[in-house]
């Protein structure tokens, strides 16, 4: 990764994201921080100084490319991190066409779509697209169909642009992180009843440190794909 090297991420407000984010300011990197109304824009910004932000809502993929020719794009884009997601559990028969659309398009559709913005950028600085994906995405089990068909779609996407960009010098790095700390685990916890520990799973940390290793291995090698499960 070049020096000052510019990220754009998704899902910083919180998290995995979060954690990934205060890495790399820390470490004085340009921060792109996508979020999905200006409030929030203002928020992260004042939680990154010095970080751009950039709105545009996730769960409406169809408007994003318009809301991003009101907006200015970073001109390099060394890394360009997919971190945001959403779930909502349920049987087949009971999840409604609402559920599906919207893990769907949040999930699956608006990487690829900010994929296709940014592809111009990250083909120039021979960057790095890394999905931060689920164990959901390599074995669905009951109540998870919507959000597992949407995390198995992302793998598709992401073995397909890894074939369709390796000739322009793009990395496309899968991580499989299996349950980690944070408001979506809470969330997954309470839909299944049960009573949320988060000593018990994974610290976003950790599956930021994991990252990072993808983003700064030397040219020489590219991670592919990287499952990460809780140690305890």
């Amino acid at each position: 990764m070049a020096d000052m090297a510019t990220h754009v991420i998704t899902g910083a407000g919180s998290g995995i994201g979060a954690a990934v984010a205060r890495r790399l300011h820390a470490r004085g990197d340009d921060l792109v921080l996508h979020v999905r109304d200006a409030g929030r824009a203002k928020e992260l910004a004042a939680e990154f100084p010095g970080a751009k932000t950039l709105v545009g809502d996730l769960a409406e993929p169809d408007r994003l490319s318009w809301a991003f020719s009101h907006q200015t794009l970073p001109d390099r884009v060394d890394s360009l991190l997919h971190i945001a997601g959403v779930v909502d559990l349920g049987r087949v028969d009971e999840l409604t066409p609402k559920s599906w659309h919207h893990q769907l398009d949040v999930n699956l559709v608006a990487p690829a779509e900010l994929t296709r913005h940014f592809l111009p950028q990250l083909r120039a600085a021979r960057g790095h697209v890394v999905f931060v994906n689920s164990g959901a995405g390599l074995s669905a089990h009951a109540q998870w169909s919507a959000y597992a068909a949407s995390k198995h779609g992302l793998k598709a996407l992401a073995d397909a642009l890894r074939e369709e960009e390796h000739a322009h010098g793009v990395r496309v790095t899968s991580v499989y992180p299996g349950r980690t700390t944070g408001p979506m685990q809470a969330k997954v916890h309470q839909q299944e009843g049960k009573e949320y520990d988060p000593s018990q799973w994974i610290d976003p940390e950790s599956v930021a440190t994991t990252i990072l290793m993808c983003l700064d291995l030397p040219r020489d090698a590219e991670v592919n794909d990287l499952t990460v499960r809780p140690g305890r």
